[in-house]
């Protein structure tokens, strides 16, 4: 190396001491990141919450069962005539839940519901969440392999658009509805999903 360049280099690397004390400043992570990311997650984890006390309302609990018999009314005792899941979540060959569960509600109480293709989750993915704790049914909904197979945005679009979901806000006479307006609850889930989808502990 020729003595020029090298005077250069050693000055260059003198300089760097004092040039890394100006930028360092600008290399520290911002302080406020950590909390606006505490405080998505936070907003988040409340969001979840409410969707929660949704999916634990007799309207979604009565078929989200573990086993393979469905709930039924507002304190989900079980259904009566030894209903069964089914392969397909549609009831056994012989009792198919649309022999009794038609597309639209009948006008009078005490009545089976109805929607279109009334079902319970099929046996390979029942989604079965009663008994969970918040943090456990989240894990449940997130998870492809317990949800049946779907993404956040394909859960989102389920809960919006689903008919057998939308039943829940319109479930015929003597029923209750869940706890949020399903307008309020679908606005819930992109809230959460929009916080990067966290779970209660």
């Amino acid at each position: 190396m020729s003595r020029p360049r090298r005077i250069a280099t050693a000055a260059a690397l003198a300089g760097f001491p004092l040039a890394y004390l100006f930028l360092a400043p600008s290399l520290k992570a911002d302080p406020s990141a950590g909390e606006t990311a505490k405080a998505g997650n936070e907003k988040g984890v409340s969001a979840f919450g409410e969707i929660a006390s949704v999916l634990t309302s007799p309207r979604c609990l009565n078929c989200h069962v573990v086993g393979e018999s469905p709930l039924q009314g507002d304190d989900s005792h079980a259904h009566t005539m030894n209903v069964k899941r089914g392969t397909d979540g549609r009831g056994t060959p012989a009792m198919r839940c649309t022999n009794c569960h038609q597309s639209t509600n009948p006008a009078f109480a005490h009545t089976p519901p109805g929607a279109p293709d009334w079902r319970l989750p099929a046996a390979r993915t029942p989604m079965a969440w009663l008994g969970l704790s918040p943090g456990e049914l989240c894990r449940t909904i997130k998870d492809p392999s317990t949800n049946g197979g779907r993404s956040l945005s394909s859960l989102l679009e389920h809960v919006r658009s689903d008919r057998i979901v939308n039943w829940g806000w319109d479930p015929g006479v003597g029923r209750t509805t869940p706890p949020l307006s399903h307008q309020q609850f679908v606005d819930k889930f992109n809230q959460w999903i929009d916080s990067g989808a966290p779970c209660p502990p």
